[in-house]
Order: structure tokens, then sequence, then C-alpha cells
């Protein structure tokens, strides 16, 4: 699958890898300011004391 996604990308394998940077910042940029943010509220973490 990887190597199918690989051969998809245009140019030599320095333009790929930075597509593929872009692509994984945008993605995480996304998950810590939009899904995060609204998950955050439906997950209550259990107690935890430190004795």
């Amino acid at each position: 699958m990887y190597s199918a996604l690989w051969r998809l990308l245009p140019g030599p394998w320095w333009v790929r890898v930075i597509i593929l940077l872009v692509v994984i910042a945008a993605v995480l940029y996304g998950l810590f300011w939009y899904v995060f943010p609204w998950v955050s509220p439906l997950i209550t973490p259990g107690e935890v004391d430190v004795e």
C-alpha cells in the first residue's frame, strides 16, 4: 500500500518526502485543533491518586 502511494506522488524522492511531511503536519494540525478539543469532553479520565 505504501509503495503504491509513493509511486503516485509526483517528482523526485526529495519532493515526495516534502509532500509527505506537509501532509503529516496538516493531519496533526487538524487533530490538535479540531478533533481532540471536540473529543475531550466525551472522555473522562479515571481518578488517579498518588499516595
